[in-house]
């Protein structure tokens, strides 16, 4: 079989010592470097000890859930890519799971090929944004009287200064560069995402909500919902 990718660490956490071992196999046999954990509370110490690339994370463990435990790398990392390995298919975990910032979902049972397959998109995905960081024309955008540095992922203004993740970064910067123009779902989903998924259409959403939310301060900034086909940020001159 071919290897790949012999420089990506993955941090695999994984109660079911049957599954996460076969995982754990097979994804070392496709030459990535596996730290497995049993639980949150061994995750979070991992984590904290040694550099990774990628996570994947089961959402039902003792001592620390999924949830819990990606939350509490978001504190320490908000780019890293997160997968999200669940027996549930509840559309509220789902979106739960996004909220929080994962960058895939996959429901139990799957097959190895396609966890392999969703890290090579998911990392592709990154690779594509950081081509994007380094390539973009533009990197710092006056957005009323905020200041937005692309590059260093901050919105500032006189009074406030916003550390973004690297989503909420790239969706601002798009619709800056449509600014008062529509910026439609579909272009930002595939974009950011990587593709145009009804949940991670919803994580959007909250994404949308969250950078209205930094831009209050100044009332002459909107972006606002276009007949459900995308947003527009509006900015009075």
């Amino acid at each position: 079989m071919k290897k790949d990718n012999p420089q990506i660490r993955i941090l695999l956490v994984e109660d079911d010592p049957n599954l996460s071992l076969v995982l754990q196999d097979y994804l070392e046999m496709l030459d990535y470097k596996i730290v497995l954990c049993p639980d949150g509370e061994k995750g979070i110490e991992a984590f904290k000890k040694k550099k990774f690339d990628l996570c994947i994370f089961d959402v039902m463990m003792p001592k620390k859930d999924g949830f819990t435990l990606a939350e509490e790398i978001r504190l320490i990392d908000q780019q890293i890519p997160i997968i999200f390995l669940t027996a549930k298919s509840l559309k509220e975990d789902r979106i739960k799971g996004f909220q929080i910032g994962c960058d895939d979902y996959i429901t139990k049972p799957f097959s190895t090929e396609e966890l392999s397959l969703r890290i090579k998109a998911i990392l592709k995905r990154c690779q594509h944004g950081n081509a994007m960081e380094e390539n973009g024309k533009e990197d710092i955008f006056e957005i009323g009287k905020y200041t937005f540095d692309f590059e260093n992922m901050l919105l500032k203004s006189k009074d406030s200064e916003q550390s973004l993740t690297r989503k909420e970064a790239g969706l601002l910067k798009l619709l800056c560069l449509h600014k008062n123009r529509l910026l439609t779902r579909e272009t930002a989903l595939k974009t950011i995402w990587g593709e145009n998924d009804y949940f991670i259409g919803r994580s959007m959403d909250v994404f949308i909500t969250k950078l209205r939310k930094y831009l209050k301060g100044d009332p002459a900034i909107r972006i606002t919902n276009v007949h459900g086909t995308g947003f527009k940020l509006e900015i009075e001159e």
